[in-house]
């Protein structure tokens, strides 16, 4: 099955999604869920993690985290082999616990608004798996962060960073009015659960952030992709690396994207053919055209 790469830096964000093999359950009791938040803790301490939400499913789980060290892998690694192999042990059994890959998407955390979307996300999916009632609250559901926002910062995990949502919630202060503040917000926002539009991006993507940070990740790709991964992952870094071999070459001559679209393709000067033929050879990626439907540049 073609696979995305995992893409690690200091600092990056991730949306962190695992789901049980099979048709199984991840957590078979509550002791399973202390312990796998146990377990957590643990990860956290090990790697440096810091966790900005996270909610525990019968079958899955969602996790918001930030990596210091770039350790995404490692700590992932660890969390779940190390879960897998107290789980089997309390419950004699043996074999997978947790199906393939983890999806890992990489979130955008300049404070624009895209680390209060996932976690918004993941603090609404009791709601959206129909586990709470229209007269609950989101608090009254046990297995996720939210209750630990709305608690005493003394009070939360250690290992649970709150600032920078509630500061993209518009929350400066963390007190008790703040945090009740959170809450009538976070309650407004599960009346209609209609925001399909802004949770597609998060179902789907591999990157959550505007053009200019999907960019910055394409570069860091280039020429890290193999076979195993998806061609949809090529052809974008592809396209990226053909884009920007463009703007290189425009700054180099001191032209502008205008002084390639005046003349028709067979009237170009020689530079300007050397160009366009320099992103078109990036974008068609010898084999990859064949094996993945590319095509090339509008002629």
């Amino acid at each position: 099955m073609p696979r995305r790469l995992r893409v690690e830096y200091p600092g990056a964000l991730y949306h962190v999604m695992s789901r049980a093999d099979g048709r199984g359950d991840i957590f078979l009791s509550d002791v399973d869920r202390h312990d796998f938040l146990k377990t957590l803790a643990e990860a956290c301490a090990k790697t440096g993690f810091q966790v900005h939400a996270y909610c525990l499913m019968r079958n899955h789980f969602h996790l918001v985290a930030e990596t210091p060290n770039a350790n995404l892998v490692a700590g992932m690694r660890w969390l779940l082999s190390t879960y897998t192999i107290r789980l089997n042990h309390r419950h004699k059994l043996f074999g997978h616990v947790f199906s393939g890959r983890y999806k890992a998407l990489v979130v955008d955390g300049s404070a624009n608004g895209y680390l209060r979307a996932v976690c918004d996300y993941v603090h609404l999916n009791p709601v959206r798996a129909n586990l709470l009632g229209p007269g609950q609250r989101l608090l009254e559901y046990p297995w996720s962060s939210f209750g630990s926002y709305l608690a005493a910062k003394g009070h939360r995990p250690a290992w649970l960073r709150a600032d920078r949502l509630l500061g993209e919630h518009g929350i400066q202060e963390d007190t008790a009015a703040g945090r009740r503040q959170f809450e009538r917000r976070m309650e407004a926002r599960r009346a209609p659960e209609a925001d399909a539009a802004e949770w597609k991006p998060i179902r789907r993507g591999w990157c959550f952030g505007p053009a200019e940070f999907k960019a910055k990740l394409l570069e860091q790709m280039d020429g890290k992709l193999g076979e195993h991964h998806s061609g949809e992952l090529k052809r974008e870094s592809a396209e990226a690396k053909a884009e920007r071999i463009v703007r290189e070459e425009l700054k180099r001559l001191r032209w502008t994207e205008r002084d390639l679209q005046a003349p028709a393709r067979g009237q170009l000067e020689a530079p300007e053919r050397q160009i366009t033929s320099l992103a078109e050879g990036q974008r068609k990626g010898s084999q990859m055209s064949r094996d993945y439907g590319l095509t090339p540049f509008p002629r």
